[in-house]
C-alpha cells in the first residue's frame, strides 16, 4: 500500500473539521473524495501536505509516518499538491512557474525530460512559456498549477478541486489530463465537488459528510448508490 490515513482528526481552533477519517491508496489507482462544501475534503488534503497539523491520527506514505513533517519535507518525499484556486505566481512567466516545482531537485537531465513531458500534457503551456502567469485564462492557470506539481516528480499527486470555475469543455479536458497523468504512473488523490466527473475517472471513492467518511467503495458502485445519486448526482 502506497498511502494510508488512520483515524485522522483536524481542528481549526475549537472547530473540528475532520473527524476520524481513514482512507488508503494503492500505487496504481485514482482515489477521489467527494462531498459538499465544508465536508472536510480540502482539510484532509491540506493535512496530508503538512499545511495543517493533525490533531490526532496517522498519515503513512511508503510505510513511514509523515504527519509530523514540514511541507517541504513532504514534497521531498514525493507528494505534490495542486491547491484549490491554482495559486500560480502571477508575476513569473509560465516557464518560471513550472521550474519552481523542481526547486528541491538536482537531477538536471531528468528535470528537462519532465519539462518536456509537462509540455506533452499541456501544449498550450509550451506555446505560452514566456508569458506572465497573470495573463493566462483560468483554465490555463489550472494547467500551469498541475504542470508545476508534476515538475516535483511526484510519487503521489493531490488535486484539490481542479474543475472549479472552468467551462464544461475545459472540465472535460482537465479530466482527460488527470487520467493521462495516472496512466503514466502517478497515483492521484482527487478532491472534487463535481461528483459525476470524479466518479467517472476514479477507481475508488470516499464520500465525506460533516468531517466523516459516510460511504466508500469502488467509484463505479458508488455512482449507482441511491444516496450518492440523490445527494450528489442530481437524481
Amino acid at each position: 500500500m502506497l498511502f494510508e490515513i488512520k483515524d485522522l482528526e483536524v481542528h481549526y481552533g475549537k472547530v473540528q473539521a475532520v473527524k476520524g477519517v481513514s482512507l488508503h491508496l494503492d500505487a496504481d489507482s485514482i482515489v477521489t473524495l467527494i462531498g459538499a462544501n465544508g465536508a472536510g475534503k480540502s482539510s484532509t488534503l491540506r493535512t496530508i501536505s503538512g499545511l495543517v497539523r493533525a490533531s490526532a491520527g496517522e498519515i503513512l506514505f511508503e510505510g513511514e509516518r509523515i504527519d509530523k513533517l514540514p511541507p517541504e519535507k513532504i514534497v521531498a518525499r514525493g507528494i505534490a499538491q495542486v491547491p484549490e484556486g491554482r495559486h500560480v505566481f502571477p508575476e513569473l512567466t509560465v516557464l518560471e512557474n513550472l521550474m519552481t516545482g523542481a526547486y528541491l531537485r538536482r537531477d538536471k537531465d531528468k528535470i528537462k525530460r519532465d519539462l518536456d513531458e509537462v509540455f506533452d500534457h499541456f501544449p498550450r503551456l509550451k506555446e505560452r512559456r514566456p508569458q506572465y502567469a497573470k495573463t493566462l485564462s483560468g483554465g490555463e492557470q489550472q494547467m500551469l498549477a498541475m504542470g508545476r506539481a508534476l515538475m516535483a516528480a511526484p510519487k503521489l499527486l493531490l488535486l484539490d478541486e481542479p474543475s472549479i470555475g472552468l467551462s464544461p469543455v475545459l472540465v472535460q479536458e482537465i479530466a482527460k489530463i488527470v487520467v493521462e497523468i495516472h496512466e503514466r504512473g502517478v497515483p492521484v488523490v482527487l478532491v472534487e465537488q463535481n461528483a459525476e466527473l470524479a466518479l467517472k475517472i476514479a477507481d475508488y471513492a470516499y464520500v465525506m459528510e460533516t468531517g466523516r467518511v459516510a460511504l466508500e467503495g469502488p467509484a463505479a458502485e458508488l455512482h449507482e448508490h441511491e444516496h450518492v445519486k440523490r445527494a450528489y448526482l442530481g437524481g
